[in-house]
This record gives C-alpha cells, sequence and structure tokens, in this order.
C-alpha cells in the first residue's frame, strides 16, 4: 500500500504492531472472511452489532475487525468484549482513512474477501451472505447493497434525494449503472482494496467506489436495507453547526463534502488513465490478452500480482517498525 501521508503510514504501522503484540496469530492469520467495520464514539452500538455479526458468511469462516478511530467513550473495549479485533487508533482521522486500515489488516493478514458494514447497526447482518455470493461465484469482484433496489426506513427526503443525484453523477462520470454511492454493506475480493489509491480520510465510499470501476474491475448491486439507527446520531455532515440539528444543514455540508470527494476522484483517475496509456501504448495488448484469458482486472480470477502487493501482516509490520 502506498500512503500519500507519512503520517498516516506512522499511525498505522504503530496500530499494527499493537494489534500482532495483542492478539498474535488470530490476526496475522485470519480466516477467508474479514468484516471490517470503522467506529467513532459508538459506545451503546457497537456491541450489540458485534455480537450479531455471522460466524460464518456463504459457508467460510470470518473474523471480526473494528477499527476504534479515536475515540473518546468506550467503543473499543465495548467492541472488544463482544469478540472483535480492535485496532485502536489514538487520533480521530475519519471513516476513510479507518476503512483504509482496516482493510489493510484484513489484506495483509491473509482474508481472501472484505465484507464493511456500519457500527450503528443500520445494516441486517443476514444480508451479508447477499453482498458476498456474486463475489464467491465469480460474477464481480466488487459487490455494494443498494437501498433502492431493495428498502429503506428513513423519510428523510433530502437524503433520499441525494442518493439519486449522487448515483446519476456518478454512474454518468464513470459509465457504470450505480443506483446507491453511499451504501456501507459491501464484499469485495480483498486485492482490490491495495490496488486502487485510497487518500481520502473521509467520505471514502465514493472513492473506493470511484476507483475500483476506473481499474476495470467487475462491480454489481444487489437489494439490501437499511434501518433507522438504534443507539446515538449520525456522525455525517458535522460542521460548526451541527449540534444545533438545524433541518437540512447537516444533509447540506455531507452533500457537498461528498460531492468534492467523488469529482476529485473521478478527475484524478481520469488523469491517471491518460497517463497509462501515453506512456506505453504496447501495454494495452498484452493487458486485453490478460483479461481475455482471465487474469486481469475486470476478471474475478485476477491474480494478486495484477493488484497492489498485499504484503504480510507480521513481515510488513516488522519492517516498518
Amino acid at each position: 500500500m502506498i500512503y500519500r501521508n507519512p503520517e498516516d503510514q506512522v499511525v498505522d504501522d504503530a496500530v499494527i504492531k499493537t494489534l500482532i503484540d495483542t492478539y498474535g496469530e488470530r490476526v496475522t492469520s485470519l480466516p477467508p472472511v474479514a468484516i471490517v467495520i470503522a467506529a467513532y464514539n459508538e459506545a451503546g452500538a457497537i456491541g450489540p452489532v458485534v455480537k450479531e455479526l455471522p460466524a460464518e458468511v456463504c459457508g467460510l469462516a470470518t473474523a471480526v475487525i473494528v477499527v476504534a478511530d479515536g475515540c473518546a467513550d468506550s467503543t473499543a473495549a465495548e467492541a472488544a468484549a463482544a469478540g472483535a479485533m480492535v485496532a485502536d487508533v489514538p487520533v480521530n482521522r475519519g471513516q476513510g482513512a479507518a476503512l483504509r486500515l482496516g482493510y489493510r489488516i484484513a489484506r495483509e493478514g491473509g482474508a481472501t474477501y472484505i465484507v464493511t458494514t456500519d457500527a450503528d447497526g443500520q445494516y441486517n447482518p443476514a444480508e451479508m451472505a447477499t453482498v458476498l455470493a456474486p463475489v464467491l461465484a465469480g460474477e464481480a469482484d466488487f459487490v455494494t447493497g443498494s437501498r433502492r433496489l431493495g428498502s429503506q426506513e428513513t423519510k428523510d427526503m433530502i437524503r433520499r434525494t441525494g442518493v439519486r443525484f449522487f448515483a446519476s453523477t456518478v454512474s454518468l462520470l464513470t459509465g457504470q449503472k450505480i443506483s446507491d454511492t453511499t451504501f456501507g454493506l459491501r464484499a469485495m475480493r480483498a486485492e482490490v482494496t491495495g490496488a486502487v489509491q485510497l487518500s481520502q480520510p473521509q467520505y471514502q465510499a465514493s472513492e473506493l467506489l470511484i476507483g475500483v470501476i476506473t481499474h476495470g474491475y467487475k462491480v454489481a448491486e444487489v437489494p439490501a436495507t437499511i434501518h433507522r439507527r438504534r443507539v446515538g446520531e449520525s456522525k455525517k455532515g458535522q460542521n460548526p453547526l451541527y449540534k444545533l440539528h438545524i433541518p437540512g444543514v447537516n444533509n447540506f455540508f455531507y452533500g457537498a463534502r461528498f460531492a468534492r470527494v467523488a469529482y476529485g476522484t473521478w478527475w484524478r483517475e481520469r488523469q491517471r488513465s491518460k497517463s497509462s496509456s501515453s506512456s506505453s501504448s504496447s501495454a494495452a495488448e498484452p493487458d486485453s490478452v490478460a483479461r481475455a484469458n482471465g487474469s486481469g482486472p475486470g476478471s474475478v480470477e485476477a491474480s494478486a500480482s495484477s493488484a497492489a502487493p498485499g504484503g504480510s501482516l507480521t513481515t510488513d509490520a516488522a519492517k516498518r517498525t
């Protein structure tokens, strides 16, 4: 994994070293499926969420990794008591940075697949099989649930309108039909997370989705459900006026920031694609052959060498510390 900010690598390396010291082979030899959760001040919610997660998904054993992102409450302790392996980050950097660390732990710990869900209990753990099944069947490299194909309990019309708007925008930018760009219940081949650039500390849902699409991986959506939050309040759209709870203001801030990340990621990936094409026109032919043979991005049989090297959680942590 390439870090754009050296300070992020320093933080992540230190957290991983502590994680290995705490959990040993439990984290360095993960089962096939790693369930990754980013959590920030979710005491009261994270415990029940972890306890309800399945020990197996589609017949494959799971391990739960919770990244406690600079929490000021008992989130980390509660998650650990519920049975999760907890990466306790000392500073709050944002959901994107937390998930990036979780992906790295899963990938370098040997997990073949990653499933993500939220810490607030809004997603149904029984639907993890629904998002993972197409990946296991070889139909997709990355699968996201969709509330628009499934159902949602929220009656917030501003948020519903935003979901439709950004889905249409990302579909237009990438040429891939997407109905829900921010759904937190997702499944993917672990190596996919090492192949795309993940630099956003927050609003990483669109960065990962756009990156996966523009790298040529197969993306699919499945119907899924989003429930009302059980405990606490949403952290989305936090701003100087956040605690005033002025109707529409938090949604506005969230939408503006999400748009900045989505358009910025699309532009970055567009420039990367142009640069790759101009640097070596001859590289396109072997790549096309590889895809035809089922061994490049866009094929679910892509080899690990087609992605950024995953490395080993044990050896990589040793080399960096």
